[in-house]
C-alpha cells in the first residue's frame, strides 16, 4: 500500500480545512462573539497546522493510487476532518462534551443531520455556520473538491472519486477527472446560490437563508431553529425548500446534460424516472391516507409534499410532526428513507439505481425458475448491467443488512419500542437523521449514552462512505511497516 501518498493527500485535505475554519472565525468577529469562541477556532487551526507538520512535506514520487489507497484516503480524511472539526464546539464550551462535538460534526460531514444539542438556538452564529457548512462540504465531498482545485492524475483521481461519490457506479462526464470534479462543484455551488437567493426573496433573513441552503444542498437538514422550518410559518419558503431538496437528490450528471443540451440523455434516464415515480406514488398514497385528518386540501398537499421531499432525500427538515401520522403513512416514509435519492447526488439511502437493479435481479430470478434455459440480460437506461456490477450490488446489500442488523441490536439496548429502534437504525445508517418515535422530528439524540453515541457516529460514517471504504482502516496492510 502506498502510504506516503495517502498521508500526503490527508495533509492537503486538512490544509483546506484550516482555510474553511477561517470563515466562522471571521463570522465570530463580525457578530462580536466571545473571545473564547474566537480562540476555539484559532487553537483548532493551530493544532491542525502542527499535525500537518508530521505528515509528508513533499509530494511522493510514487503517486500510484488504486482501490485500496483510494478507500484509505477517503476514510482517513473524513475521520481526521471530523476529529479536528469538532474542536471549536468543545473548546468554546457551547457543546461541553468532545464526544457530543464529534457526533455533531460527523453528522454534518456525513449529511446525516442528527443532533445531540437539545436547544440549537443557544449556539453562536459562527458555530451555527460551521455546523451547517460541514453539510455543504460533506454533500459533494472534500476529496472531490481537492481533485477539482488541484491537478491530479486521472487514474488516481478516479479511484478516490469512486470511493467518495455515493452510488453503485461512478459516471465520468469528461475524460479528465479534475475537469469532471470542477463541473460537479460548479453545478453544486450554482444551485446553492440560486437557493439562497430564492429563500431571501421569500422573506427569510440572509444568514438563515445561507444556513438552510447549506442544509438543503447537503441534504442534511441542520436548522438553526428548534422547530426547524415550521418556525418560519411561510408556505413559499416550504415549497422552495421542498423543490430544492428534490433537486439535490438528483444525479448531478443530469444537470450537466441539460447544460450541454443533451435532453435525450436526461429524459431517458431510468433512475430519474423511478425517482420521480417513488415521489409521486408515495405523495399520492399518503395524501389519501391523511385526507380525513385535514380540513384544508392546500395544507394537506403542502405538508405531504414537503415531508416526502425531506425524507426521500434524507434531509429531514420538518414542518409537521409526521410521527403523529397514521402507521401506513409512517411505513411509506420509512421506505423512502431506505430508498434515498439518486446515485451521484448528495442524498443518502440505498440509492434509487441500486433498488431498481436489485428489483430486476429479483424478477429475473423468478423468471428463470419457469424458463431456466432462457438468456436474460438486465439493462438500465438502455445499457447492459454487467454480471460483475450485479454481483457487487448484491454483495453490498448483504453486507448492508448485516451491519444494519448489528446497529439495530445495539440500539435496542436503549430504545424501548421496536418501531422507534428500527427507524432510528434506518435514519442513522441511511444518513437521514430523523426517524419516528423517540427519534422523531420533535426529539434528538442527546439522551443516548456515550457508548451509543460513539457507535452511532461510526455508523453515520459507514453509511455515508457506503461501508467498504471505512473498513479499510481495519486492514493490517495499512499499519504494516514498509520494507
Amino acid at each position: 500500500m502506498n502510504k506516503r501518498i495517502i498521508f500526503y493527500t490527508i495533509k492537503t485535505i486538512l490544509s483546506l480545512e484550516m482555510i474553511f475554519l477561517a470563515i466562522p472565525l471571521l463570522i465570530s468577529f463580525y457578530y462580536q462573539e466571545s473571545w473564547r469562541l474566537k480562540f476555539s477556532y484559532i487553537i483548532t487551526i493551530l493544532l491542525i497546522f502542527l499535525f500537518t507538520k508530521i505528515l509528508p512535506k513533499e509530494k511522493p514520487k510514487d503517486e500510484k493510487v488504486f482501490t485500496k489507497e483510494g478507500f484509505a484516503i477517503v476514510s482517513l480524511s473524513w475521520i481526521f476532518m471530523s476529529l479536528f472539526g469538532a474542536l471549536p464546539l468543545c473548546i468554546s464550551g457551547e457543546v461541553p462534551s468532545y464526544i457530543d462535538s464529534v457526533f455533531e460534526i460527523v453528522s454534518g460531514f456525513t449529511t446525516t443531520g442528527a443532533t445531540v444539542i437539545p436547544d440549537i438556538e443557544v449556539l453562536s452564529n459562527s458555530l451555527l455556520f460551521w455546523r451547517s457548512f460541514t453539510l455543504f462540504i460533506g454533500g459533494m465531498g472534500m476529496l472531490v473538491l481537492i481533485i477539482a482545485i488541484i491537478p491530479q492524475n486521472s487514474t488516481p483521481s478516479t479511484y478516490i472519486m469512486k470511493a467518495e461519490v455515493p452510488g453503485p457506479v461512478f459516471g465520468k462526464l469528461v475524460s479528465k477527472m479534475s475537469y469532471n470534479s470542477r463541473i460537479l462543484y460548479l453545478i453544486y455551488v450554482a444551485l446553492t446560490i440560486i437557493l439562497i437567493i430564492a429563500l431571501r426573496m421569500a422573506g427569510m433573513p440572509l444568514f438563515d437563508a445561507i444556513i438552510h441552503a447549506f442544509g438543503t444542498a447537503g441534504t442534511g437538514g441542520f436548522s438553526m431553529k428548534n422547530n426547524s422550518i415550521a418556525y418560519y410559518n411561510n408556505s413559499s419558503i416550504e415549497y422552495i425548500l421542498a423543490i430544492g431538496m428534490l433537486v439535490f437528490g438528483i444525479n448531478f450528471n443530469m444537470f450537466y446534460f441539460i447544460m450541454m443540451g443533451k435532453f435525450k440523455d436526461f429524459f431517458k434516464n431510468e433512475e430519474l424516472k423511478w425517482y420521480i415515480g417513488f415521489i409521486f406514488g408515495s405523495f399520492l398514497l399518503i395524501c389519501l391516507n391523511l385526507a380525513p385528518r385535514y380540513e384544508s386540501i392546500k395544507l394537506l398537499l403542502k405538508d405531504v409534499f414537503f415531508t416526502v421531499s425531506s425524507l426521500i432525500t434524507s434531509t429531514a427538515f420538518a414542518t409537521v410532526n409526521f410521527g403523529d401520522w397514521p402507521l401506513f403513512s409512517q411505513i411509506l416514509l420509512l421506505f423512502l428513507i431506505f430508498i434515498g435519492g439518486c446515485a451521484g447526488s448528495t442524498a443518502g439511502g440505498l440509492k434509487v439505481s441500486r433498488v431498481i437493479i436489485l428489483g430486476k435481479i429479483f424478477f429475473r430470478t423468478i423468471k428463470r425458475v419457469t424458463t431456466p434455459n432462457r438468456k436474460m440480460t438486465i439493462q438500465m437506461s438502455g445499457k447492459k448491467i454487467t454480471d460483475e456490477l450485479q454481483g457487487s450490488i448484491t454483495s453490498y446489500l448483504l453486507v448492508y443488512i448485516m451491519f444494519f442488523a448489528f446497529l439495530l441490536i445495539i440500539l435496542s439496548l436503549e430504545i424501548p419500542d421496536f418501531f422507534s429502534c428500527f427507524s432510528a437504525a434506518a435514519a442513522i445508517f441511511n444518513n437521514a437523521g430523523t426517524g419516528f418515535g423517540i427519534v422523531g422530528p420533535e426529539y434528538n439524540y442527546s439522551g443516548f449514552s456515550y457508548t451509543s453515541k460513539i457507535i452511532i457516529t461510526f455508523f453515520m460514517l459507514l453509511g455515508r462512505l457506503e461501508i467498504f471504504p471505512l473498513l479499510i482502516i481495519f486492514s493490517t496492510s495499512l499499519y504494516r511497516k514498509e520494507k
